[in-house]
Formats: C-alpha cells, structure tokens, sequence
C-alpha cells in the first residue's frame, strides 16, 4: 500500500478487520508501505496498489478476489489460495531477475534522494542536478568501458 492511494484507504478499515483474526487463522496479516521500501515493490512487480500476497511455504500468489474481511477470512478458511496458480519461479520475489529489479529500485530512489539533497541542501538548480548525473554517468560509463 502507498499512505496517498485513495484505495489503499478504502481498504485499510477492512484489513484492519482481517488482521484481528490473524491469530485465530494461524496466519501472519502485515501490510508493507512501498513508499519506505520501494525494493519490494520491484521484487514482486507492484503495478497497481493495494497490491495482497497470499505467501506459504515459499510459494507466492496474489490475490484478486473480492476485498472484504469475510472474503480475506474465507480465502485462507476454505483454503481458496490453492486454487490460484503460485507465481512462476523466474519472477519469484526470491529470484535472481526479481532481485535486480528490487535493487534497480531502491538505486533510483537513492538517485531521488541524491537529487533532492543537491536541489533543496546545497542549492543546485534543477538542471545543474541533471547535468551531475549525466557527467557522473558518463565517467561511469568510460570506467566500466575500461
């Protein structure tokens, strides 16, 4: 979930509920804010959020049924998930593909943050911070061509 998504809102009430019967359904309910960890949302290709995984014994599936407590609670009651294709092994939050693309996230939110140090700390214009990260792309790109 992302605190601005207005769906996300809407769900929250209703996960709230789901999460008060973890306990008695012998599962672990959590919610993730992709804003303060923008890796898992490249591990598991979050394209639209709320985004919910059923995860069990290291298979993921992701849920896209109906989002009321009742129907949360049913899914793992009536062990619904097992009717739901576990995602393929390539794009598994655990492979080597999704951990790059976890790693090529959390790089452009460092590459953000180098940004906003340089535009809003040190008082570079905006088009001086794009001309750094050419440069330092550049000299990069010359070093690793080396």
């Amino acid at each position: 979930y992302a605190p601005w998504c207005p769906a996300c809102q809407g769900l929250q009430p209703e996960w709230e509920k789901f999460a008060e019967w973890g306990e008695d359904l012998e599962v672990n309910i959590a919610k993730v804010d992709v804003t303060k960890q923008p890796g898992l949302s490249g591990r598991f290709v979050i394209t639209a959020l709320p985004t919910i995984y059923h995860c069990k014994d290291g298979e993921f599936r992701r849920y896209q049924g109906a989002r009321t407590k009742t129907d949360f609670i049913n899914f793992i009651s009536d062990q619904e998930w097992k009717s739901i294709e576990p995602v393929s092994s390539w794009f598994g939050p655990s492979s080597f593909l999704m951990s790059s693309m976890s790693a090529l996230f959390q790089l452009s939110m460092w590459i953000r943050h180098c940004h906003n140090y340089l535009t809003e700390n040190v008082g570079i214009p905006i088009w001086g911070s794009y001309i750094v990260f050419a440069l330092v792309t550049l000299f990069l790109g010359v070093i690793l061509a080396l």
